[in-house]
């Protein structure tokens, strides 16, 4: 927990001064005012400053990772968690990581569940690991859990590395395209201008090339209130998802998008059906086991769906009739659910239906990686081509009527 240092007086008018350690400043307070002492003030000691500094910073995945690995062989081990964390602490390389693990092994010191201390840190540990923590510390299987969250940050890493190197080529093409088309757009398009004033007049100027007159002229005489209206449009739009309507919203929208929707639908069923799975092999029974696992499919639309499932299986019904009146999992899924309920073996049919759905998914994510670049480059010659017609078609057309 963070210091802060005081100055006090007391009842008698005396001043006094000292540090105290409390997990705010309004917990600081109210212990200061335990001791019948009026605060004049309270402020966080410079070594807490630069914890909280350092703790509101972003971890790397790739510390994340190797720290989620460690600790999982620790606890697998024998280690106990708070030596765990102490070895992890003072082996990190990392100061931002450093300074979050002490933090995290201070509150668990104190008594503080270890998703609970992570909580601490949204910027270091999201809410999918937080909730997958959670899960593992009240199914007694921590360790396994931290090996699976080592495991997907790992495959995050492998796609995102995957797609940066097959965007970088067709980006650097694109970027370099934009850039001469918007020379083109400010100093080459309006000479043209004037040479098509009189085909503009007997309304013989083609449709592409009025169009592209029109662009011109837009962003030379307001291109920068478009760029302001664009940055303006960027920042409601990440203030709106940092909203809990926005976020509900922008889960739902995750969902419905044409191609990638179903990818990011199947990890986040996978990641349901794996928590769920290994919920209950361990013994969690199942009411308590939904409740858990549904925070772990990272989507609030999928996780509202699962807690109305909760509900629906509190009362008697199966867990394949909700799942499927919520509309949200496939046909093949409930069956394979409902066979498993049948034959009491639902903890073994839902990781088989875990790895097979990330199977097929990293297949599909492939598929759309190896798509991008002839997409992105179809995209850009499409528009150079747009402006290069545009422009030559009125000179073709003036040479014909000659």
């Amino acid at each position: 927990m963070p210091d802060f240092r005081y100055q006090a007086r007391e009842l008698s008018g005396k001043q006094v001064s000292g540090v105290l350690t409390a997990t705010s400043e309004k917990d600081a307070l109210s212990i200061l005012a335990s001791r019948s002492l009026f605060p004049m003030n309270v402020a966080l000691t410079e070594q807490s400053k630069q914890q909280t500094a350092a703790g509101s910073k972003r971890v790397p995945t790739r510390y994340l990772t190797v720290f989620y690995n460690q600790l999982a062989d620790l606890l697998k081990s024998g280690v106990p968690l708070l030596r765990s964390l102490q070895l992890l602490e003072d082996q990190t390389s990392n100061p931002v990581l450093r300074s979050v693990v002490q933090d995290v092994r201070e509150q668990v010191a104190d008594g503080t569940r270890l998703n609970d201390a992570m909580r601490r840190h949204p910027k270091s540990f999201n809410f999918l690991s937080i909730s997958m923590v959670k899960a593992g510390e009240e199914g007694g299987f921590l360790e396994e859990v931290l090996s699976r969250i080592a495991v997907f940050n790992e495959h995050q890493e492998e796609l995102r590395g995957r797609v940066t190197g097959a965007m970088v080529y067709p980006m650097f093409l694109m970027t370099v395209g934009l850039g001469i088309v918007t020379v083109m757009m400010i100093w080459f398009v309006p000479e043209f201008a004037s040479m098509f004033d009189r085909m503009q007049d007997q309304g013989t100027l083609p449709w592409a090339t009025t169009t592209l007159l029109s662009i011109s002229d837009l962003i030379q005489t307001r291109g920068v209130l478009l760029l302001a209206a664009l940055g303006a449009a960027i920042f409601g739009i990440i203030y709106y998802i940092g909203t809990p309507e926005g976020s509900r919203n922008l889960d739902r929208l995750k969902l419905r998008l044409p191609g990638l929707g179903g990818i990011l639908q199947s990890l986040a069923v996978a990641r349901f059906c794996r928590m769920l799975g290994t919920l209950l092999k361990n013994g969690v029974p199942i009411l308590q086991s939904l409740r858990i696992a549904k925070d772990a499919s990272g989507n609030v639309i999928l996780s509202e769906a699962i807690g109305n499932a909760a509900e629906n299986v509190s009362s008697g019904q199966s867990l394949a009739v909700p799942l499927r009146a919520s509309g949200q999992f496939s046909r093949d899924l409930i069956e394979m659910i409902a066979v498993g309920e049948e034959a009491n073996n639902l903890e073994n049919v839902l990781i088989n239906v875990a790895d097979n759905l990330e199977k097929r998914t990293s297949r599909r994510i492939d598929m759309v990686v190896r798509l991008l670049e002839p997409m992105l480059l179809l995209v850009m010659a499409a528009v150079v081509t747009f402006v290069i017609a545009a422009l030559l078609l009125p000179v073709l057309n003036m040479s014909s009527n000659r």
